[in-house]
């Protein structure tokens, strides 16, 4: 048995659908547990709702809702499938679960209703797949991961209670894959114990994939992306980054470490608890190679760039050139903690700590303005952080040329290079 994961925009269109569609059933000899996103940009459009929603605008959040229904309608009718009819009553049954509660008045957390209105984009799309795989001769299968993915009540990023949902998992999909040959059901979402609505938080879908795969005893994971495999940087900034063709779980979780847009490091590791591999393959190339991410490496490695900009510099110096260290200095990580912020990079000298970070505006500001009572604070903005691995010092020249490098770090494997582009 095999997991495979499509996200939005592999069913971002009808086309798409029934391209998508057509991969999974070029696998039909294989039994298949197809885990599918919300479609293209619904995710942000849900968030939309429950902005208005919870903040006392209800006719315009059921406006909003309004037209992604009406969005979902119209995919169904340019796919012109036989059975129409059934996926536009499948979906109506869904729409109204979210609608029901938008004519309540809301009483519970922003979290809460984020959780119980964004789950629907997945139930949406999962459901328009069913339809067209089955239109097509597919003997597929729809369930709702909510009944399967048990999860504590952190709405918006809710922790999977492993013992119920194996145990749900098992008693619902091995018997389901035994009448079928593939089952489609959603990723990101699951549900408390009272059958109420949870996402997973950041990456979910793929972290679902995997944690399906680890108790199903799955063959192997495949992502299906709009890339033609895991690059060595990006693309669109860096034309000569080259196809990584295979990684090691430690590279992968490394590289997101640092900030590659590539896979969640806790996606990761249910993956690599049972030695199964996970493929990143090309849905629109299908039959590209991809990546194959499992124990081991290519070898060698090219350099891997990871560049994020939009960065900012905060040095805390001490008020009376004290060492920064002891209580201070656990006043200020508790301050890290309470804005939820943390550094990208850090330095400490004898009376200063310079530290990196994402440009979080408002986190910033109240991150100075709270720290001056301890500190003098100097802010510096517009900054880009370089990470290389696998690095030599001529690829981190030809990146950095003329710059001015204010904070630099290294270790055998991997540089980090924190610097302002002079123009």
């Amino acid at each position: 048995m095999k997991v495979f994961k499509f996200g939005g925009a592999s069913i971002n269109s009808a086309e798409r659908f029934i391209h998508s569609a057509a991969i999974i059933k070029s696998f039909e000899s294989e039994k298949l547990l197809v885990i599918v996103s919300a479609m293209g940009k619904t995710t942000n459009a849900l968030e939309e709702v429950v902005e208005a929603f919870t903040s006392g605008h209800q006719q315009k959040a059921i406006e909003l809702f309004g037209i992604i229904k009406q969005q979902h309608l119209e995919t169904i009718r340019a796919l012109n499938l036989s059975n129409t009819e059934i996926c536009i009553q499948t979906l109506q049954s869904l729409f109204t679960e979210t609608e029901w509660l938008l004519h309540d008045q809301p009483v519970q957390s922003t979290d809460y209703y984020y959780d119980q209105i964004v789950c629907c984009g997945e139930l949406f799309s999962s459901a328009i797949m069913n339809c067209v795989l089955q239109d097509k001769g597919a003997k597929s299968n729809w369930t709702d991961v909510r009944d399967l993915m048990k999860t504590d009540n952190h709405f918006r990023n809710a922790t999977i209670l492993w013992d119920q949902s194996s145990k749900k998992i098992n008693e619902c999909i091995i018997p389901a894959l035994e009448n079928h040959d593939i089952v489609v059901t959603q990723g990101f979402i699951g549900s408390t114990d009272e059958n109420e609505s949870t996402t997973l938080g950041r990456e979910g879908s793929d972290y679902s994939a995997a944690v399906f795969a680890n108790i199903l005893q799955a063959e192997s994971v495949t992502i299906w992306k709009d890339v033609d495999a895991v690059m060595s940087a990006d693309p669109k900034k860096y034309p000569d980054a080259a196809i990584l063709e295979s990684l090691s779980y430690t590279e992968v979780i490394e590289m997101a470490y640092y900030g590659a847009q590539v896979i969640h490091p806790k996606t990761i590791k249910p993956l690599q608890n049972k030695n199964i591999p996970l493929l990143v393959k090309s849905f629109i190339n299908p039959a590209l190679k991809g990546t194959v991410i499992g124990h081991k490496s290519q070898q060698p490695l090219p350099p891997i760039i990871v560049n994020k900009d939009k960065q900012v510099l905060i040095e805390f110096t001490s008020k009376d050139f004290s060492f920064v260290e002891g209580q201070t200095m656990n006043e200020l990580v508790g301050l890290f903690g309470q804005l939820r912020i943390s550094p990208n990079i850090s330095q400490q000298t004898a009376i200063s700590l310079l530290c990196g970070f994402d440009d979080h505006p408002e986190k910033i500001e109240a991150l100075s303005l709270a720290a001056s009572a301890l500190f003098e604070v100097t802010v510096q903005k517009n900054l880009t952080l370089l990470t290389v691995r696998h690095y030599d010092e001529n690829i981190i020249e030809k990146l950095t040329g003329q710059s001015d490098v204010l904070m630099k770090q290294q270790t055998p494997r991997t540089i980090q290079v924190l610097f302002r582009k002079i123009s």
